[in-house]
């Protein structure tokens, strides 16, 4: 039994670690670098936005030839939307509900040179990003 509560313990501390704190990008959005970008993700209501940058750098990236979607999860609801390229450097979609607070957001993106990556972004309870999982990555 107390082998048990020792692994219960160890994983418990262990788990914060794979969640890190991230930097707010130049719209204020949560940034996290994934398939060799940064990228923020701006919620209003039920859109659902990605403002794509250089790494480090508040520099554009045109999205131009990217493919990506958004899983977005809530409490039992789930929804799957398609991300389309929108102005010089973001991609867009919206949910049918809006989104809600404590959503969890999967990106899944494929860069126009072929990079592909996908990372799941936990909003807070005022709607807004405030960590990030990485759910798996590939180059």
């Amino acid at each position: 039994m107390r082998f048990v509560l020792a692994i219960l313990a160890a994983l418990s501390m262990a788990s914060p670690a794979f969640a890190e704190e991230y930097e707010k990008g130049p719209n204020g959005g949560l940034m996290l670098d994934v398939a060799g970008i940064d990228a923020e993700l701006m919620t209003a209501g039920n859109s659902v936005t990605f403002n794509i940058f250089v790494p480090n750098t508040p520099k554009p990236v045109s999205t131009k030839g990217f493919t990506a979607a958004a899983l977005i999860v809530s409490g039992n609801s789930r929804e799957t939307l398609p991300l389309a390229p929108q102005g010089e450097n973001s991609l867009n979609g919206d949910a049918k509900t809006p989104i809600a607070p404590g959503a969890t957001i999967t990106l899944t993106i494929k860069t126009a040179e072929g990079k592909s990556s996908s990372s799941a972004l936990a909003t807070s309870s005022c709607a807004r990003p405030v960590k990030a999982l990485a759910v798996c990555s590939w180059c």
